[in-house]
């Protein structure tokens, strides 16, 4: 193995015996094809869904399946041993059950208990086995214990049913792993464990009539970024998503909304039980007065008639003000054109928040794009500068400055 290979993060895929096993192959090949060094260690009744052959074959390694192949390697200790990340998709009630007692009757339950990285389980089963009593207990046991447990999605299952327990979307599943990945050992402190956090995303538009709008052109991408990134931590995540292209995160419950007033009315209800509330979403502060309910038509040789505004619901400044539960920590985000940190500090002290995350917008800045650069200002005076870089950065030190204040409110 040369050096290059040596660097090439490890990844032990485990398939349990699910319908869901042949959406993994997707989530295989995104991992292969971005770089990773994939080992697949299906389950016996996995291979009844999906044959060795197509997993050796994706991966480019060979697929361990049974605890006595190449015995002179250990398989048992020395798979779990070796990697940097152990994902299981789909995770049937049965593996999860396993998981959470210790047992340890082949080689993907061993793995499991010789792995020393995280571990992140993606399941997939009918809506009755994931609400089912003992279910829930054995995933509340893998994630007091620091495994990642993603949440099923909700849709169609086998047959005709629908419901909660949808192998989630294999492209978010590898968002997710990429995003425990980038962290390293980080990965397994988990210091947002426990908590509940809602994140807004995404742009409003308020409707002028059936076709028109007044929006703007957020991506929603630094909050999805926030979100991802937390759940990657451990949090329970409410995100409020405006009007964005984006698909939904793994791991994540998603609300839909489109106005600035849809947008106050989801976040307060889910700021209710919230440990922290970050305000990532470009709020309109204005809507139409009126709204037309027939389209508005150019009449020639008539000028247009002036549309009127009125103020929306300052969401930032309501959440500040009125805490929904002691040690509630509230974070906004200011996009401003000129004069950034004097304006920031100015709306840091007006909205009254813990955080204010300070960025310049423009024609190329911020919106849209993938990167973004910032200022984070603090209620205490402090300031921390953000670099250009991904997304991914700017929420990481985002979180990475709200973890330890939350910290020090938790009994």
């Amino acid at each position: 193995m040369d050096k290059r290979e040596r660097e090439r993060p490890r990844v032990v895929l485990g398939v349990s015996g699910g319908i869901a096993a042949y959406k993994a192959c997707e989530l295989l090949r995104r991992l292969t094809e971005s770089g990773h060094d994939v080992r697949v260690v299906p389950t016996a009744s996995a291979l009844h869904f999906v044959g060795e052959a197509t997993w050796s074959a994706l991966s480019g390694n060979p697929a361990t399946t049974e605890v006595w192949e190449s015995v002179h390697e250990v398989p048992h200790v020395r798979i779990g041993q070796a990697a940097d990340l152990v994902v299981v998709a789909p995770a049937t009630a049965d593996l999860l059950a396993k998981a959470a007692h210790g047992l340890a009757d082949d080689l993907l339950t061993n793995t499991l208990l010789t792995a020393r990285c995280p571990v992140v389980f993606a399941p997939a089963m009918h809506t009755e086995m994931w609400e089912n009593p003992a279910t829930q207990e054995n995933v509340a046991t893998l994630r007091r214990r620091g495994a990642l447990v993603i949440d099923p999605a909700v849709g169609r299952l086998t047959g005709v049913d629908t419901g909660k327990g949808r192998f989630p979307d294999p492209a978010a599943i590898f968002e997710f792993c990429r995003r425990v990945l980038a962290r390293g050992p980080r990965a397994a402190e988990q210091d947002l464990a426990g908590r509940h956090v809602v994140v807004s995303a995404g742009g409003t538009r308020e409707p002028l009539d059936p076709v028109r709008y007044l929006g703007n052109r957020s991506s929603g991408k630094q909050g999805y970024a926030l979100a991802g990134t937390a759940a990657a931590r451990g949090a329970r995540v409410t995100l409020v998503a405006g009007n964005t292209e984006l698909p939904d995160p793994a791991g994540v419950d998603v609300i839909h909304i489109g106005t600035a007033r849809q947008l106050h009315e989801a976040v307060l209800k889910a700021a209710a039980d919230a440990d922290a509330v970050v305000m990532a979403a470009a709020v309109a502060d204005f809507r139409p007065a009126v709204y037309t309910t027939g389209k508005i038509k150019k009449v020639d040789g008539q000028e247009p008639e002036p549309v009127s505004l009125v103020r929306n619901p300052d969401i930032l400044a309501e959440l500040s003000a009125e805490r929904a539960r002691p040690g509630q920590l509230v974070v906004g985000f200011a996009a401003e054109t000129d004069d950034v940190l004097a304006n920031g500090r100015a709306k840091l002290a007006r909205k009254g928040c813990d955080l204010l995350v300070v960025n310049e917008v423009g024609e190329t800045k911020a919106f849209g794009s993938d990167g973004n650069e910032a200022v984070i200002l603090a209620a205490d005076g402090t300031e921390t500068p953000v670099p250009y870089g991904p997304k991914e950065a700017l929420a990481e030190t985002v979180w990475d400055l709200v973890a330890p204040r939350l910290a020090e409110t938790r009994p």
